[in-house]
């Protein structure tokens, strides 16, 4: 470690490390915000040897074509290998864009099968849409109206999401190119930490920017609804009060749902099937089911079943399709992978709960 060029070298990776990680932020960034580069941009970005192999793994679109950059970012390859010229500009593809293409699960598929690892998650990105109970209201979202939360937790957790929080008006998130901000609003109005030891979310809304003058949530772009209830969702789940189960969002059942089915499907496990939040897994010994949000295991009919997990056991292991470390879904699907194969089981510990 003293030796000049050993230090160098140790440097050199601190601030390449440094360096990947603002890049990755920079592109998701950019795919929630719907920028658009134009073909001499992506050229360039293509002759970066850092940026170049994050963007081979995106998913680009110009609204209507859908593809991974290649030939320095001037074609988009599709799913099924063809291949369409970008004369135009393009953005980084959101879920919102796969959902409405009505191809999103053919994307996941064909990530899986090429083992393609994203800078972030972007093929398995939660996405939440409106409800009928906020369409019917209009300007509000009430989804997570009565949640208690830490306020020392949420407000570092909302400022860490880019929300700037104002003890008179609380947490504010503008999203200047659309002249709008989205604010989260609590029973009682907002205090200090110091004053509080939870407060209870009410409502969550959007307005013009610096303004109170409501929007309606039926004129907030697709890509901005979802990432600002993404965020407020992260902050219920990790800041949570009151019995609130942090690992069953919706949202995160959703991703881990899909990342089941398709590594089920690519394992050849035909004995795995899903009821709302549980993953029901047929084996030979029995039957269970898996949680999808805390991962806990029951037989049917039976008890649990403790499988515990070995800390950062799924590091080079098991396959995720995106760079964040996620060791609570490696979790939940290495149990639904384990009991899909329950006459392989070779750990005493876990056989003599089975049979």
């Amino acid at each position: 470690r003293k030796d000049p060029a050993v230090k160098e070298l140790r440097d050199r990776a601190t601030q390449l490390r440094r360096q990947v990680s603002r890049m990755r932020q920079s592109l998701e960034a950019a795919s929630i915000r719907g920028d658009v580069f134009t073909p001499n941009e992506l050229e360039q970005f293509h002759r970066h040897p850092v940026l170049r192999p994050m963007l081979a793994n995106l998913v680009f679109t110009d609204g209507e074509l859908m593809g991974y950059p290649v030939d320095g970012g001037q074609v988009l390859a599709g799913r099924n290998a063809e291949a369409s010229a970008t004369p135009g500009g393009v953005r980084v593809a959101h879920p919102a864009d796969f959902l409405e293409a009505g191809d999103w699960d053919g994307w996941q598929r064909q990530c899986f099968e090429d083992k393609r690892t994203q800078p972030f998650k972007q093929l398995f990105r939660e996405l939440y849409v409106p409800t009928a109970a906020e369409a019917e209201d209009g300007v509000k979202s009430r989804r997570f109206g009565g949640h208690q939360v830490n306020p020392k937790q949420a407000m570092a957790l909302f400022g860490s999401r880019g929300w700037v929080v104002h003890p008179e008006e609380g947490p504010v998130k503008t999203f200047h190119d659309q002249n709008l901000s989205v604010r989260a609003t609590v029973e009682g109005g907002w205090f200090t930490p110091a004053e509080v030891d939870w407060m209870t979310l009410q409502a969550v809304l959007f307005t013009e920017r610096g303004s109170w003058k409501p929007v309606a949530i039926a004129d907030v772009p697709a890509r901005l609804f979802s990432e600002s209830m993404r965020d407020v969702d992260l902050v219920v789940s990790v800041a949570h009060m009151g019995g609130v189960d942090p690992e069953a969002s919706a949202s995160t059942v959703e991703m881990r749902r899909a990342l089941v089915r398709e590594t089920a499907m690519l394992l050849g496990h035909d004995n795995v099937r899903f009821s709302n939040h549980h993953s029901i897994i047929e084996g030979k010994l029995g039957t269970y089911s898996v949680h999808l949000g805390s991962g806990i295991v029951h037989r049917q009919p039976g008890g649990a079943v403790c499988i515990i997990p070995v800390g950062s056991q799924h590091r080079g292991r098991l396959f995720l399709p995106f760079a964040d470390d996620d060791p609570k879904t490696a979790e939940v699907v290495s149990k639904v992978v384990i009991l899909a194969r329950d006459s392989e089981i070779k750990d005493p510990t876990i056989l003599e709960q089975l049979v």
